[in-house]
């Protein structure tokens, strides 16, 4: 038994931040309903991250809303309505990624919800948070990336701010809504009350900057200096970085400098013993390592380096992570799809519970796929 089996979230959410929370409540067995707009949906169904579309929904919707139900709704036709009203008496959470008052305006903001069930815990994703200049502005991820200062951590001192490759403000969000909404069941499990978790993008975009942003209070607000050489972390000293080798790639963590240089039989770094060195000529440091490195290959300097416990790894493409035993024994692919249509492989969750890795095969619904099945179930109750 998964450790939410018999719990109901109601997900009103779209895109990918309030999706990607209801998509863990629904790996670790909670049942989730997406309550959609007739038509048209979850927005995420036509936002492409590339030209590869199944059945009618971009891959990037299949991904995120695997293992869920859809429920199409009007919530101007009072009977659809109603149905929905049901819904949430029923349920123990609720999950709303709206700009702020939309949801009140449609009279089921939390106070409209918890009078109507006490016991459900309402979780809510804006951008910015609920007060304060920002509060209107568009919560999407490349913004609040931008907003936050994250980009100015990335790439090197020359290079203007370089923002994720991911959308990683989304991602952070979803993953804090869903502690917060953990939490909250716990209380509800001694008290019998449920509760209000608000997260936003840029609140969750601050705190995965929580070590940086700490130093930056705490040091005279000194801004971020990324390196100019092989930048990889701005506030850590040399070797800390992904250098080029003669057929690839090699990433170094923190290591003592003469050590390294002694393994590497590179004399030049010897000179280097004074640990203050490692940030104040952090970039000479590196050049030196970035001419050295070169000379041999990745598996050449890994035979050197891994033995001495040195902190290093080869920077692997997809192809060859795929292809590798260390992937591979993870068994991290999944496949899914109820519809031969609309077949897909992805990702799994990544939490194991009693040893038991978290999988399923439903893929995401079409919309209203489960209207009939929630119908019946609500006419059964009133009976």
């Amino acid at each position: 038994m998964r450790p939410l089996e018999g719990l109901l979230v109601i997900d009103f959410s779209q895109f990918l931040s309030g999706p990607s929370a209801s998509l863990r409540l629904a790996d670790m067995g909670a049942r989730v309903i997406k309550i959609e707009r007739p038509g048209t949906g979850d927005l995420c169904r036509q936002l492409y991250i590339s030209n590869l579309v199944l059945d009618g929904d971009s891959t990037l919707f299949h991904s995120i809303n695997r293992n869920k139900q859809s429920f199409a709704a009007d919530l101007k036709n009072p009977a659809d309505r109603e149905h929905v009203l049901t819904l949430l008496r029923r349920a123990d959470v609720m999950i709303q990624n709206f700009r702020p008052g939309v949801m009140e305006k449609a009279g089921l903001g939390y106070d409209d919800v918890a009078a109507l069930n006490p016991r459900l815990v309402y979780g809510e994703i804006t951008g910015y948070g609920k007060q304060g200049p920002w509060r209107g502005k568009p919560g999407q991820d490349l913004l609040v990336q931008s907003l936050s200062g994250l980009p100015w951590l990335n790439g090197d001192q020359q290079q203007p701010p370089v923002p994720f490759g991911l959308a990683v403000s989304d991602m952070m969000a979803g993953a804090h809504l869903v502690q917060g909404i953990l939490a909250c069941l716990v209380r509800r499990g001694v008290t019998g009350r449920g509760g209000y978790v608000e997260v936003s993008l840029l609140e969750s975009t601050l705190d995965l900057q929580f070590e940086v942003l700490t130093t930056y209070l705490n040091d005279g607000g000194q801004p971020p200096v990324r390196s100019a050489v092989n930048n990889a972390h701005a506030y850590l000293g040399a070797p800390y970085g992904i250098y080029a080798t003669a057929d690839g790639y090699l990433a170094l963590a923190m290591q003592p400098v003469v050590r390294l240089g002694e393994l590497l039989a590179c004399p030049a770094l010897l000179a280097f013993s004074d640990p203050a060195s490692l940030f104040e000529q952090r970039d000479t440091i590196k050049q030196i390592l970035v001419g050295h490195l070169r000379t041999h290959t990745t598996a050449h300097w890994l035979g050197i380096l891994e033995p001495a416990d040195i902190w290093c790894a080869d920077v692997l493409t997809w192809d060859r992570l795929f292809a590798h035993a260390g992937f591979q024994s993870l068994d991290m692919v999944q496949t899914v799809g109820h519809r031969p249509e609309a077949v897909l492989r992805t990702t799994r969750c990544p939490i194991r519970i009693d040893g038991e890795k978290l999988t399923s095969p439903r893929g995401a619904p079409k919309i209203g796929e489960d209207n009939a099945t929630i119908l019946n179930e609500l006419a059964e109750d009133r009976k």
